[in-house]
């Protein structure tokens, strides 16, 4: 067994009726070339006999006597894939946007405690041969790193050996009350014992913060700290999702970074921040104000981790209220530089830390009732992620995979997750929101696609062009 660390608690403990913390990992699956016939029994066989490289997958969650103390992993647990695996038919005529509606109702219920907290949905009937695997992982179980690593072990990756078994990981031994009680008052000495070392380290990071922040130059147009602006996508969050996804060139992404001479994360902020303001000016009809994003950062970046959390965040401004692209883009490269800067001077993994001493009896009913009554999130507006993919082209049961999209979590007050992947000649945008945001989900996807090309043009680039290998867009009202 293992204890959840303090942020892998808080995405336990964050979860209510509205604001589910699993995360999603949809692999599109191009059958069109597979010699035979593709379908959930090839798939099925391929995460059968890769269980045992899949570690997390076999977790199952206990509590603790009393919840003193965080719960607890069980680890080697037997997996019901009748239970797990599951199919889904995307309605006709099977494209992009009937596959994201399905993904929208499949995020749209909770994972079940009682059991290892997975799904995989096998979705069938897609044009053109295709099919997808919609994988949805609660969020305690992995962050961004992680799941790459996992979704890379399932996969066949070339150079990379297969190892598959037929026979099924031994079974797990529940433990007694005894054993857990233990347990917690051994982990809760050893937190005692670093407290006084934590409380240093916080002292040190915010001196050194508050100092760095006298030396600094004011820039009026960046975001303030916890000044996050109310907008249309800051309401109290409904329990319905919805899903949108959207593909680019990755390699137009690179030329539009290397001709700007900012960073590839500076420039997909920035087409974040033209996306959102585009929809701000249609809903809110003005975009007066930049925005407040939380820009995730692992502390853990090995390609062997598959599990847990070892992340914590940035706050970024999104200068939404600069109509200029290039000024857009300068703008939040000063804003990264700076967020990064500061995320290094308080100490990168001090949030993680400090979750540790999380109160297990209290922090769940404080969650549900900020998630019931909160409508505006001072802290921030939306959460954006950028995970690096795989850079060769994956295979699942033998097919290979033509497209990844991946995103995290709704926060109470915040209705837009946007993560992109990145993925051998791709980046696979998917947003996710609830149903009284956008009249279309697909709004938002084509937003951040208009405000890539005016920034290519805006460098007198050639325009963003399709991507061949991916599904054909969904643009919003079925235009």
């Amino acid at each position: 067994m293992k204890r959840l660390n303090g942020m892998d608690a808080m995405l336990l403990y964050s979860e209510t009726p509205n604001l589910h913390t699993h995360t999603l990992k949809v692999a599109v699956i191009d059958a069109d070339s597979y010699d035979g016939d593709y379908g959930f029994d090839a798939f099925r066989q391929t995460v059968a006999r890769r269980l045992h490289l899949l570690d997390p997958l076999r977790y199952r969650l206990i509590d603790i006597p009393g919840r003193l103390h965080h719960p607890m992993w069980l680890q080697d647990c037997p997996v019901d894939l009748d239970y797990h695996l599951r199919r889904v038919q995307v309605p006709a005529p099977g494209g992009r946007r009937e596959l994201d509606r399905v993904i929208g109702e499949v995020a749209s219920t909770p994972l079940d405690r009682s059991k290892p907290l997975w799904e995989f949905h096998f979705a069938e009937g897609m044009a053109d041969n295709r099919f997808a695997l919609i994988g949805k992982v609660h969020h305690t179980l992995a962050d961004g790193v992680a799941s790459a690593n996992l979704l890379a072990r399932l996969m066949d990756l070339v150079d990379m050996p297969q190892d598959e078994r037929d026979q099924p990981p031994p079974a797990c031994a529940e433990p007694s009350a005894k054993d857990l009680l233990w347990d917690a008052q051994v982990d809760h000495l050893r937190n005692i014992a670093e407290l006084p070392g934590l409380l240093a380290d916080a002292a040190r990071g915010m001196t050194r913060l508050r100092r760095r922040a006298k030396e600094r130059r004011a820039i009026p147009d960046l975001a303030k700290p916890f000044n996050a602006p109310p907008t249309f996508l800051n309401h109290v969050v409904s329990p319905v999702r919805t899903f949108a996804t959207a593909t680019l060139s990755l390699a137009e992404i690179k030329e539009t970074t290397k001709h700007l001479g900012v960073t590839f994360n500076d420039v997909v902020l920035a087409v974040a921040a033209g996306g959102l303001r585009e929809l701000l000016m249609r809903y809110d009809g003005r975009a007066d104000r930049p925005l407040m994003a939380t820009v995730p950062v692992a502390t853990d970046k090995s390609t062997d981790r598959i599990t847990g959390n070892e992340i914590g965040g940035m706050m970024v401004s999104l200068p939404v209220h600069i109509d200029d692209p290039l000024e857009r883009v300068k703008l939040t490269s000063v804003a990264t530089t700076r967020a990064k800067e500061n995320n290094e001077l308080l100490g990168p993994t001090l949030q993680g830390r400090m979750l540790e001493y999380l109160p297990p009896p209290l922090a769940p009913a404080l969650f549900r009732a900020q998630a019931k009554r909160a409508d505006h999130n001072r802290l921030m507006n939306v959460a954006i992620s950028n995970v690096p993919g795989p850079r060769q082209r994956g295979h699942i049961g033998g097919a290979p995979v033509s497209e990844i999209y991946s995103v995290g979590v709704l926060s109470a007050g915040s209705a837009f997750n946007m993560t992109v992947w990145s993925y051998v000649d791709q980046l696979d945008i998917a947003v996710l929101t609830d149903d009284r945001t956008f009249a279309d989900p697909h709004e938002s996807t084509d937003a951040m696609v208009h405000a890539f090309d005016e920034l290519r043009r805006a460098c007198g680039l050639p325009p963003a062009s399709s991507v061949d290998t991916a599904m054909a867009p969904a643009p919003a009202g079925g235009r």
